[in-house]
């Protein structure tokens, strides 16, 4: 079974930075991703994922060039480092993980069936 929990979230100001931390354990992932939710949105916005061996590493338009994705097989943990963030990035961000081993939709949250409670971040302006 597949056990995810974030950490890292916080209250920033516009232009700063955050790190966000995914505990795993479980085995078999094949791919990780983040999504986040927005206030007063219903559904969950992809935001970046990563293969199990680093390998295709896929970002929103939207936070292209100011987030990066990491793993590190060895602890356990998958990272998304924020920068040069915005008040529109406010949100609930999720870790998600998958065990499928082909995964073309690494975009859609239907993909991942396993998913942390999420870790709040919020950008003022």
């Amino acid at each position: 079974q597949v056990r995810l929990v974030e950490s890292g979230g916080g209250l920033v100001q516009a232009g700063g930075s955050l790190k966000l931390s995914c505990a795993t354990s479980g085995r078999a992932i094949t791919t990780y991703a983040w999504f986040r939710q927005a206030p007063g949105k219903e559904e969950r916005e992809f935001v970046s994922n990563i293969r199990w061996n680093g390998a295709g590493e896929h970002y929103a338009h939207s936070v292209k060039g100011r987030f990066t994705i990491s793993r590190d097989n060895h602890e356990n943990m998958v990272y998304l480092q924020m920068d040069s963030l915005k008040p529109e990035d406010t949100a609930v961000y999720y870790c998600a993980a998958t065990t499928t081993y082909s995964v073309p939709n690494y975009d859609y949250a239907s993909t991942y069936e396993a998913w942390g409670r999420g870790t709040q971040v919020t950008v003022s302006s």
